[in-house]
Parts: C-alpha cells; structure tokens; sequence
C-alpha cells in the first residue's frame, strides 16, 4: 500500500513538473474577429477586414458579424469606402478566396428584418459550433 502511495504520489509530481503539450507544426492558432458596424463606421468594418486579412496569412480566422455589421453582408449591400482600405466588396472577396470563414448572427438579420435568403453570397449563418471548431490552437479575439 505504501508503495502504491509512493508510486501515485511521484506520478502526480511528474504530470505537474512536466512541460505543457506543445502543438505539432500543422496546428495554428485561430483569430476571431467579431465586427459589431457595417455603413455607421467604415473605419471600424475594413479595419477588421484588413486584420483578417492580414491574420489570415499565418493564422485560422473566423470574422463573426452582428449588430450594425449587418447591413454590409446582404445581397444588396453598398460597397463601403473608406480612406486607404480596400472596399468592403474587395476585402470579402479576398477573405473569401483564403478561405476565411465568414458568419452573420441569425438574430441580428432578423432584428434587421432579414432573412438567410438576403444574405451575400459566402456569408454563412453563425453556428456555435463553428466558434470553437474552425482551429486547434487557441484563440485570439479581435473586436471591432
């Protein structure tokens, strides 16, 4: 019995000693940028859009869009400007093209009277699942 104890008890020291599980190589870590402003605040949306970008060089990214974002991710949506950034159409074409995972919150879209059927092409309604599937590292918030 004293044995066991012993051999439990070194066991327990070497899992807490031991240095943490290190990600293999093909495992990135994941950027979730969450943009709130569409039209209301150019800066704020292609700033985010430009991050993601940016981010989704080296890193998983998902852009998570809701409230004001809404109105830049319908069908009919204007292509919003703004300074030196690249217009929203462009910057989600190109998100699009790396295969950036782009969402709308399905609650916002009816707050603002729309529906799935109103949404751009590319865009995919949020699914929770999808917060914490879309990399095996950890993840960084990014808010806008």
């Amino acid at each position: 019995m004293k044995r066991a104890l012993v051999l439990f008890s070194v066991f327990c020291l070497a899992a807490v000693l031991a240095p943490p599980v290190q990600a293999g190589d093909n495992v990135k870590d994941g950027v979730f940028i969450h943009i709130s402003h569409g039209s209301d605040d150019p800066h704020r949306l292609l700033m985010a859009l430009n991050m993601a970008k940016i981010m989704a060089d080296d890193h998983d990214v998902l852009v998570y869009i809701d409230i004001k974002g809404v109105d830049a991710v319908l069908k009919d949506s204007p292509d919003i400007t703004y300074s030196h950034f690249p217009s929203s159409r462009a910057q989600f074409g190109a998100l699009l093209k790396q295969e950036v995972t782009l969402m709308v919150c399905p609650g916002c879209l009816k707050a603002a009277g729309k529906s799935k059927e109103d949404v751009a092409d590319g865009i995919q309604i949020a699914d929770k699942k999808a917060f914490f599937d879309f990399t095996k590292g950890r993840i960084l918030t990014l808010d806008y």
